[in-house]
């Protein structure tokens, strides 16, 4: 695994494991159905998005994976108009809930917790 981050999409895309965490993320995407494509309303802008690229560590720097991530270009904002509009992935409770259930009911010791995939949840009413 590659432990130096590309900056840009263009550099990922020479590298297989950037290339393997790409998918890996549009997968989720269509498995977890988070998105789906529409028209432009009219008159209404678009926020951009572009691709992170993150290593993951384990406590000796050893590479234990790559992320990728689309996030949403919020520089592209306009104030007065969708400015003050953030939207944030989370994981859902009912995961967190069941993941602690189980781990009570093992008797396990979780010190740290990371979820792997997080999506916006919930159906937006308005327009975003």
């Amino acid at each position: 695994m590659s432990a130096v981050e590309p900056r840009i999409k263009k550099e990922a895309l020479m590298e297989p494991d950037w290339i393997t965490a790409t998918q890996e993320e549009l997968v989720e995407f269509e498995r977890n159905q988070v998105w789906k494509l529409v028209l432009k309303p009219k008159g209404h802008s678009i926020v951009g998005t572009r691709w992170v690229y993150k290593t993951k560590l384990d406590e000796s720097s050893a590479v234990i994976r790559n992320k990728a991530r689309p996030v949403a270009k919020g520089y592209s904002q306009l104030e007065g108009v969708d400015y003050d509009e953030t939207y944030a992935p989370v994981a859902r409770m009912e995961a967190i809930h069941i993941f602690l259930a189980y781990v009570a009911h093992k008797n396990i010791i979780v010190h740290q917790m990371d979820v792997k995939r997080a999506f916006l949840n919930g159906e937006l009413k308005e327009e975003v």
